[in-house]
């Protein structure tokens, strides 16, 4: 049986998704976390994802991101299941695009929720399946002049 909830705070918003983006340009955290701002929320995750400068054991030294038109349909549909799923009053979630720099943010996503652990829980099945579902690719070219293709899909 579903948890029943007393409070309205408690129980998802009606528009809980406020920002869907795919960008050309630098991420902020500071945008995202004030998308899922939300006074019924208790709990807030955020999840960021760095290039690094290293993959399976290779250095890396340029990476670039590209994706299909449909990724930020995409994107939606997998936001709207997470609030679906959880009591989210807040979520967000930006990935970047083009070419990045070790260091750079590649994706940001937020989710508040009215507690800590629904938080926890929906955050990590927003970046879970927007990494696995999104048809988001990426381009690294290593040290040793080899390049490989990574992809959702």
């Amino acid at each position: 049986m579903a948890p029943t909830h007393d409070h309205p705070g408690e129980q998802a918003a009606q528009d809980p998704v406020k920002l869907l983006a795919i960008r050309e340009t630098a991420l902020s955290l500071d945008e995202v976390f004030r998308a899922v701002g939300d006074d019924a929320a208790g709990g807030t995750a955020l999840f960021v994802g760095t290039v690094r400068n290293h993959d399976g054991g290779a250095d890396v030294d340029e990476l670039g991101y590209s994706c299909h038109p449909s990724a930020e349909a995409e994107m939606r549909r997998i936001a709207e299941k997470v609030v679906a799923e959880y009591p989210v009053r807040a979520l967000a979630a930006v990935h970047r695009v083009g070419d990045l720099k070790v260091g750079d943010l590649a994706v940001v996503v937020a989710v508040s929720c009215p507690h800590r652990g629904e938080a926890f829980e929906a955050c990590r099945k927003l970046i879970d399946d927007l990494k696995h579902e999104v048809p988001i690719w990426k381009h690294q070219k290593f040290s040793d002049g080899t390049e490989e293709w990574v992809g959702a899909c």
